[in-house]
C-alpha cells in the first residue's frame, strides 16, 4: 500500500511516517520506481509506536521495544531490560502523576480563595 493509505489506516500523518522512516523505526520496501510501499507488518508496527507513544514513551525508547514486539498482536516478549526500561517509564509516569496532582491542589486551593472573598 501507498503512504497515504497506510496514513488513512493508522491515523497518522505522512510527514510522521516519513519521520518514522527517517528514525529507523519504519523499512518499507520500495517499488521498482522507488515509491514506499508499506504492507500489513508496516501497519502492525505503526500501531505499536501509537499504542507506546500513548503511555508517553519517547521514539528512542520505542525503537528498543519494536525488536521485542510479537507479530500481529500489542504484546511483547519479556526480557530483564524490557522489564527494567518499563519500571523506570512507570516511575516516570507516577512522578508526573503526583506534580500534576499538586497542581490542581494548588488551583483548587487558589480557586477556593477566591471564591470565599466573593460576597
Amino acid at each position: 500500500m501507498k503512504i497515504g493509505e497506510l496514513s488513512r489506516r493508522t491515523g497518522v500523518s505522512i510527514r510522521m511516517l516519513r519521520y518514522y522512516e527517517a528514525e529507523g523505526l519504519l523499512a518499507p520496501q520500495r517499488s521498482e520506481g522507488g515509491y514506499r510501499d508499506y504492507g500489513r507488518a508496516d501497519e502492525d508496527t505503526v500501531q505499536r509506536i501509537r499504542l507506546l507513544g500513548s503511555a508517553g514513551m519517547t521514539l528512542s525508547t520505542i525503537r528498543e521495544f519494536l525488536p521485542c514486539s510479537l507479530d500481529q498482536r500489542h504484546e511483547f516478549e519479556p526480557c530483564d531490560e524490557l522489564k527494567s526500561k518499563l519500571r523506570r517509564q512507570i516511575g516516570l509516569i507516577d512522578d508526573q502523576s503526583r506534580k500534576l496532582a499538586q497542581s490542581r491542589r494548588l488551583l483548587s486551593d487558589i480557586l477556593a480563595g477566591f471564591e470565599a472573598s466573593t460576597p
